[in-house]
């Protein structure tokens, strides 16, 4: 047996060999140990088991040699110490071992290291053999004995996929890593006390456990609706797939179609290579599109068909790609007022408005200033390394009278300006130059309590001749039925018939 060990794995020093192992980038030559630019954790691991201890040993040391990092075992209970201590990238796998089965371990092997490679070796294999470890997952087989060459060649094809795995292996590492990051950050950026978008994030929250629905949120601009989309997507199970924001209108009408559903080869000029669209690359992920009320009508049919049956095709192709996505859209406008003038399609805004987030703008909940100044001093101060900076008192007392029409987006700019041009470490009142509101005639407290209960008294009144229909109400009081159910909420108006 000694023999023909050393005939068929000793014998790399053929010459035709050593050539093949040089050109091999995993492979060292005799005078390369120091100046070997290969860690050991780029190296392709091996672990060799057979209860022949002479093959292990002479089949390790050839394997050493050719620059890889080779263990050896002789019972299933070292092999298994082995893996256990090691990422192991190949094993070499006898099918008859002293009292088990081959099959058996590859069986189980292939369950609890899935991406693991295994070759296969037997001196007794026939072709039943062969078929049964292949199903089990068993990268090749060779038949012992083997020529060195033969097994050079399996690895050699082996590697390929091993690399192939490693890439796919550190994308998914970094992409989880990607997410924790996102995650953190969605955190800190969550900044408030009011009891307004404390309820905005319960609800996010409440929309995260149900990954398959889609989402509408409404606000002013700068509100920080995008923020809380990613807040929905990094708390719900699809947090490991893409979130791709999309401005609705952004894009040219003419690129709208070909940017959604993607395109064919040749389908039209400038196609000059098969493109994926939104859909089909936010497949298990989170689609966000923002300024939603402006999409162009033609295009909405097609939204509300990809949305309903999750299958698109791309421009100048006829194949259905089956994906699975969530929407969360967003708007700064009154969406339902766009549907009375026929600019969005009703039946897509009840698709999108399975669950709805209103944000309040900033002035209604100026309980957050405070804590949004703070965060945002802090964060640029670390930035543009000024710190220790303070704010002095009237400052928050200044903010509280400002309507800030750009909401929390302004305000953090307001931060970045001031800690730029500030010259000491406490920012006053003229670190913020804000426009202060112009005097306007005061209304006697009588006369607005007056015109308090006439909104109140139409309210209810509409309400009850339209049946309590809230659609209905808004249109005799003429405004749009968010509006309504603002005034309602305002008013403490229920919906009771029996009031």
């Amino acid at each position: 047996m000694v023999g023909k060990l050393f005939v068929y794995v000793i014998m790399p020093i053929v010459p035709i060999v050593l050539n093949k192992l040089k050109s091999n980038r995993y492979v060292k030559s005799e005078n390369e140990d120091k100046a070997d630019v290969m860690t050991k954790q780029d190296k392709i691991k091996i672990l060799i088991l057979d209860d022949e201890k002479q093959f292990t040993e002479e089949l390790n040391e050839s394997f050493l040699n050719s620059g890889f990092l080779s263990f050896e075992a002789n019972t299933e209970i070292k092999a298994r110490e082995i893996l256990a201590d090691h990422d192991i990238d190949l094993m070499i796998l006898d099918v008859r071992l002293m009292g088990v089965n081959g099959l058996d371990i590859l069986k189980e092997i292939k369950v609890q290291f899935p991406i693991m490679e295994v070759i296969v070796v037997s001196a007794h294999g026939d072709m039943d053999t062969v078929i049964k470890a292949m199903r089990l997952g068993a990268f090749d087989y060779l038949r012992k004995p083997f020529r060195h060459i033969d097994m050079q060649i399996a690895i050699e094809r082996t590697q390929k996929y091993i690399q192939m795995q490693r890439k796919l292996k550190l994308l998914e590492e970094r992409n989880s890593l990607i997410s924790k990051t996102l995650e953190k950050k969605i955190e800190r950026q969550f900044i408030g006390v009011s009891s307004k978008i404390l309820k905005v994030f319960e609800q996010a929250l409440t929309a995260a456990n149900y990954p398959e629905s889609n989402v509408l949120i409404t606000g002013e601009s700068g509100t920080g609706k995008e923020n809380i989309a990613r807040i929905i997507h990094y708390s719900s199970t699809r947090k490991d797939y893409l979130f791709c924001a999309v401005n609705s209108s952004a894009i040219t009408e003419t690129l709208l179609e070909s940017e959604f559903f993607g395109h064919k080869k040749g389908s039209f000029t400038g196609a000059i290579t098969d493109k994926m669209g939104f859909f089909e690359v936010c497949h298990r992920g989170t689609l966000f599109l923002d300024e939603i009320a402006d999409m162009p009508f033609n295009l909405q049919a097609k939204i509300l068909r990809a949305t309903e049956e999750k299958v698109i095709t791309r421009v100048g192709d006829t194949k259905p790609i089956h994906t699975d996505f969530r929407i969360v859209s967003a708007t700064n406008h009154d969406i339902e007022e766009s549907v009375v003038e026929k600019k969005f399609r009703l039946d897509l805004l009840h698709r999108l408005n399975t669950l709805h987030i209103h944000i309040p703008p900033l002035r209604e909940r100026t309980d957050d200033i405070k804590p949004l100044l703070i965060h945002f001093v802090t964060d640029y101060s670390i930035r543009f390394n000024k710190p220790n900076i303070q704010i002095a008192d009237e400052v928050y007392d200044l903010m509280t009278t400002y309507s800030f029409p750009g909401n929390v987006r302004e305000l953090k700019n307001m931060a970045e300006r001031a800690i730029i041009l500030c010259k000491s470490n406490l920012l006053g009142v003229s670190d913020f130059p804000i426009k202060q509101p112009k005097a306007t005639k005061k209304v006697p407290q009588d006369e607005m309590a007056n015109l308090k209960l006439v909104e109140i008294n139409m309210i209810r009144n509409a309400l009850k001749i339209c049946n309590y229909n809230q659609t209905a109400a808004a249109e005799m009081l003429d405004v749009s039925r968010n509006s309504l159910i603002r005034k309602m909420e305002k008013y403490n108006i229920a919906l009771n018939k029996g009031e």
